[in-house]
């Protein structure tokens, strides 16, 4: 019975995992059009999409008191549907201020379900006993490739904002709500003797720091990819405009094969390693880019790219509930908005670079950062796996 539960709450999530990468792939992908809509000028475009990140670095601190009285699964199934009816009031309002609410609405409704949906992942994993935290970011992979290629479907003919997103929220709002049926609020970790109480040591920031840090320089990475990749190979290194839109699409699908065979090699060889091994071949990608003499050898430094970063980010969270077994919620919110953090940080910090100095150079700093994390790998693999009663398994060697 426990096992089929487990099924039953693993499958669930990783649907809500899809969902939300279909649904930010459709909002980011159409910023332009979003802009167009509304009349959101150049100089104003950067306040509305910081809004977003710092919003829901807001509502994940908060989602960690929430959690504690109801559960990470209620907020979950809860935050979900105001996440995609967000997105839909974004494609359907006409007047600015609409504009600023829905965005609003959907930075605070995603700072929880991005929080809450990696606490279920954390808990989850730890009672299966075995790294699965990299197949559910794997399915939001796929989640964002579906939902970038419905934006461009949106793009190619033409459509508006609201008729390219409703059918899409007629479609996922139920799927959503009928695959929160069987969510699985885990229990705590157990009790470790010698760790400073029950369930580990207890949570602080520095424990967390290193972990916080991994986060932050992963998501400059990713930030550098995704807002920058196509500028570089068009201004840079000479390429066409469909040229350009490549090494996006091609980080995209390495980002959900890594992720995709990740778990197995943690089972295999330990987070630890793993997360080195993403290091390095990130910090090799960023250096292909940064000396790259052509425009195919750029998308295949990005290419390189997204296997390297693929596996960090989830690793990061199922570290976090491996050091506070007895606090991962508490945990994954907290290290949840340094996910924000990087974001808001790596694109302007690779366009001054650019600016002031060359885009090439630019490159050469979320390498240098992301090659930090080869430092912190202890973290993710020092202490032995702290699973749930009943499904320790001695040859395990991931986190969470």
């Amino acid at each position: 019975m426990t096992d089929a539960r487990l099924r039953r709450g693993r499958g669930s999530l990783a649907v809500s995992f899809f969902v939300q990468g279909v649904t930010f792939a459709l909002l980011v992908t159409r910023i332009p059009a979003i802009q167009d809509r509304y009349g959101i000028s150049d100089a104003l475009l950067p306040a509305f999409l910081a809004a977003v990140p710092i919003l829901a670095g807001v509502a994940s601190v908060a989602t960690e008191k929430i959690v504690a009285r109801i559960g990470p699964g209620k907020v979950l199934r809860a935050s979900q549907p105001v996440v995609l009816l967000a997105l839909l009031a974004v494609g359907a309002g006409s007047a600015m201020w609409q504009a600023a609410v829905a965005l609003g609405v959907f930075g605070l409704a995603v700072g929880a379900l991005d929080a809450s949906m990696n606490m279920l992942g954390v808990s989850l994993q730890r009672e299966y006993g075995r790294s699965i935290m990299l197949g559910f970011h794997a399915t939001y992979s796929l989640g964002g490739i579906v939902g970038a290629s419905l934006a461009w479907a949106g793009a190619h003919w033409d459509l508006s904002l609201v008729v390219s997103y409703l059918p899409v929220v007629a479609v996922l709002l139920p799927v959503a709500w009928i695959g929160g049926r069987w969510y699985v609020d885990g229990k705590p970790g157990p009790a470790v003797e010698g760790a400073g109480g029950a369930g580990g040591p207890r949570l602080g920031f520095a424990l967390l720091l290193p972990l916080c840090l991994v986060m932050t320089f992963a998501y400059i990475g990713d930030s550098t990819v995704s807002n920058w990749s196509a500028k570089y190979l068009q201004d840079v290194l000479g390429s066409s405009e469909e040229l350009a839109t490549v090494p996006y699409n091609a980080y995209m699908v390495t980002t959900l094969l890594g992720r995709a065979v990740g778990d197995f090699g943690v089972r295999r060889l330990g987070a630890a390693a793993v997360v080195r091994g993403g290091a390095v071949l990130a910090a090799l990608g960023f250096a292909v880019v940064a000396l790259a003499p052509g425009a195919w050898t750029g998308v295949a430094g990005f290419t390189v790219l997204g296997l390297g970063l693929s596996v960090i980010v989830p690793q990061t969270f199922a570290a976090a509930g491996r050091l506070f077994p007895g606090a991962s919620d508490a945990a994954v919110a907290r290290l949840n908005v340094f996910n924000y953090v990087g974001f808001l940080i790596g694109s302007p910090l690779v366009g001054a670079l650019g600016d002031v100095w060359s885009y090439r150079g630019a490159m050469l700093v979320p390498m240098v950062l992301v090659l930090v994390t080869v430092a912190y790998a202890t973290s993710f693999g020092s202490q032995p796996a702290r699973y749930g009663d009943g499904h320790e398994r001695p040859r395990t060697v991931d986190v969470g």
